[in-house]
């Protein structure tokens, strides 16, 4: 794992805080709760293919694009990281914003997929990587299954992928286990106020 306590301060423009996890692990529900708590906090809003879920905003909670839209930012390198999750939808992290904010000084929170933490981290190793964890194997499936917002075959499909993601914990610098929302919520709040020295 990255030291972030490494990098020389003069190098140190400000936090970026990058959240993983499983698939129905309740990313998103952390994310709107320290937008919620936590105005001072920017988040990054990622742009995807795939169809908004009911109750959900572009421009909020994802930027919905089309293939075409999600081709030409990718070939622009408007991106700063994509990837094919579940073997479905795309997603992206515009990297525009997240860049004038880090120049700002400012602190940034990134809540993508594994993959695309992979991929920040090749870029952006200064990062600090949260992985979101449920408290057990049994609370994820219950999760994913309550929400009812996808069919039986991609729920097997998410659950496949998420045994692999629950492995990658490893790669993380620090576990989040998200037992209640507002709580993981602090809590990954509060590692973001931290000085990366004393990480």
């Amino acid at each position: 794992m990255t030291d972030a306590a490494a990098a020389p301060p003069e190098t140190r423009r400000s936090r970026l805080v990058v959240l993983a996890g499983p698939t129905a692990v309740g990313k998103g529900s952390v994310a709107a709760d320290v937008r919620r708590s936590h105005p001072e906090v920017w988040i990054s809003v990622s742009a995807t293919t795939r169809a908004p879920r009911p109750g959900e905003q572009d421009g909020v909670h994802y930027w919905f694009v089309d293939d075409d839209q999600f081709d030409a930012m990718i070939e622009r390198g408007d991106l700063l990281e994509w990837a094919v999750v579940h073997k479905a939808a795309r997603y992206g992290t515009p990297r525009q914003p997240v860049e004038q904010v880090l120049a700002e000084g400012r602190s940034a929170l990134l809540e993508i997929d594994l993959q695309g933490a992979r991929q920040v981290r090749e870029t952006m190793a200064e990062a600090l990587f949260v992985f979101l964890k449920p408290p057990s194997w049994d609370e994820l499936v219950r999760r994913l299954v309550g929400r009812g917002t996808e069919t039986e075959e991609e729920r097997e499909r998410r659950l496949v992928t998420a045994r692999e993601e629950l492995a990658a914990e490893a790669e993380f610098d620090v576990a989040i286990v998200n037992h209640e929302v507002h709580a993981a919520a602090e809590d990954l709040v509060a590692l973001m106020l931290q000085s990366p020295t004393t990480l």
